[in-house]
């Protein structure tokens, strides 16, 4: 075959896999037939529109089929595609659109106003909205049964642009990722090789694939493999336990509060969870109660850590080291590579602190029309430079310390946020905390802790000390600690901590 790259993986499917179930979404099941003719005919009719290689084209919508018959479509005929945030406002929707320089919007129906107020002053030429039901009436179901049957060979390369995908960021303008076919091949090699993942594997995904952990950890690897993919529109514990039980899932993905949520709820106990296998936890170490809730269970918790730039897998920690290396992000996946760097980019030993390295096939090469952006990503040696501080210790574990930029140094000594805010977490009242730095006349910074509360819990500033008073050194205890009822975050999900800098230092 002509294309190498991962648009033509369902079409190769189709061949090995056919009545294979692919996708699940809101109840309706497409085999790896069905799925791979939807994708044929919307190629063909985004072809009929002008979409050819090297066109960008857009999608706006929560998990749905539409989003993966898109990206396969496009990525077919050797085209990008442009996932977008459903969280952003319509002037940064429009941002993306006009940067990456889209023609072509789909999206879905629920997002139609946003979808309409961001295309003005874009190139979007067609727009075609797609209904909240599969398959359902609509201009996309149009225009995709208008198009011609048959699979159509394109030449495409490894090394093409695939994916532009808008990284939040907490200040200045979003910058687009190009994830190439090759990064986003072998970071689902990676993800093949060290989850073990199998046709038989069924993963539910209710982080949101405009994401690029939910599309490269999720589902990209398991229709690769020739598994099942089953879509949640949004995270609601009682459907997941349900959707766990009803499909037999055996791979879920999530953050520490999704984990918390589910073993809190009503259904916990009486839902069948046999057919788990794998539990991956993102975005920080999973807390001592939530582990505990989950290996009374008989279940465990692999952990990682990775970026949008990584396609996005660096470190993987397998569940066995979820106590003995605990607060690890784990070893580098099979086929990336990490190092330790100064500031001058010299690897330092084992258990010094410093940027975090990565190199591999899955690192992306550039940023989307800026130079100067993937100049400035790169150290003169190559390595990705990810912005994150910590340490491998002496068997090569990584051990992530903070965000450069969020670093405070207090009296000479390096305070990161990361840990202290873990700590604070022991505390079963807390629902959320961010640590920021504050000015102070003698020791330069000191920690200040922003917290939100659990429903119903009451806490003050002084059981906060008494708590991380021998569990931290004096010097990284908050001197002062706010209390809100949330935290302001990025459209990803991050918190915003130069907002937080801004309103309470």
């Amino acid at each position: 075959m002509l294309n190498k790259g991962f648009g033509n993986w369902i079409h190769r499917r189709r061949m090995k896999s056919a009545q294979q179930v692919a996708v699940i979404h809101a109840g309706v099941g497409l085999s790896y037939a069905q799925l791979a003719e939807r994708i044929d005919k919307l190629s063909s009719a985004l072809a009929a529109s002008g979409v050819a290689r090297g066109s960008r084209v857009a999608f706006l919508g929560a998990n749905h089929a539409a989003y993966l018959e898109t990206m396969f479509a496009v990525t077919q005929l050797g085209a990008l595609f442009v996932p977008l945030n459903v969280r952003l406002a319509p002037r940064e929707l429009n941002f993306a659109l006009r940067d990456s320089g889209s023609e072509v919007l789909i999206y879905v129906e629920n997002f139609a106003s946003e979808a309409h107020a961001s295309i003005e002053g874009s190139p979007v030429s067609t727009a075609w909205e797609v209904a909240s039901v599969p398959c359902a009436d609509s201009s996309y179901e149009r225009a995709l049964q208008a198009g011609r049957s048959g699979h159509d060979d394109i030449a495409v390369e490894l090394e093409d642009p695939a994916i532009i995908l808008y990284t939040s960021g907490t200040t200045g303008t979003p910058k687009g990722a190009v994830l190439t076919h090759a990064n986003m091949t072998w970071n689902s090699y990676n993800v093949i090789v060290d989850y073990d993942v199998t046709s038989r594997s069924v993963v539910l995904l209710i982080a949101p694939l405009f994401h690029v952990a939910a599309l490269g950890m999720g589902a990209l690897p398991m229709l690769l493999k020739g598994g099942t993919v089953v879509l949640q529109e949004r995270f609601d514990p009682a459907a997941v336990l349900d959707a766990v039980e009803r499909y037999q899932v055996t791979q879920l993905s999530g953050v520490p509060t999704t984990f918390q949520l589910l073993a809190e709820h009503e259904k916990w106990e009486e839902t069948d969870l046999s057919s788990l296998e794998m539990l991956t936890c993102g975005g920080s170490a999973v807390p001592l109660r939530v582990l505990d809730a989950y290996e009374a269970r008989g279940l465990g918790f692999s952990g990682g850590y990775g970026l949008t730039e990584t396609a996005p897998g660096a470190t993987m920690l397998q569940a066995m080291y979820s106590r003995p290396k605990m607060g690890s992000a784990g070893l580098p996946h099979f086929f990336t590579d990490i190092r330790i760097a100064d500031s001058l980019g010299n690897e330092v030993p084992a258990g010094e602190v410093g940027e975090i390295l990565i190199s591999g096939p899955n690192v992306i090469k550039e940023y989307w029309g800026r130079p100067e952006a993937t100049s400035g990503a790169f150290h003169e040696s190559g390595w990705f430079r990810s912005g994150d501080i910590g340490h491998v210790d002496e068997e090569g574990f990584l051990f992530i310390s903070d965000r450069l930029k969020d670093m405070i140094i207090s009296g000479g000594e390096n305070i990161y946020p990361a840990e202290v805010e873990q700590a604070i977490m022991g505390l079963p009242e807390i629902e959320s905390v961010a640590v920021i730095g504050v000015p102070d006349e003698k020791w330069g910074e000191v920690p200040r802790a922003v917290i939100v509360l659990k429903s119903g819990s009451s806490l003050g500033e002084e059981d906060v000390v008494a708590y991380l008073d021998g569990r931290l050194a004096r010097y990284k205890i908050p001197r002062t600690s706010v209390f809100l009822d949330e935290l302001p975050r990025t459209a990803s999900g991050k918190i915003r901590k130069a907002d937080l800098r801004k309103q309470f230092s």
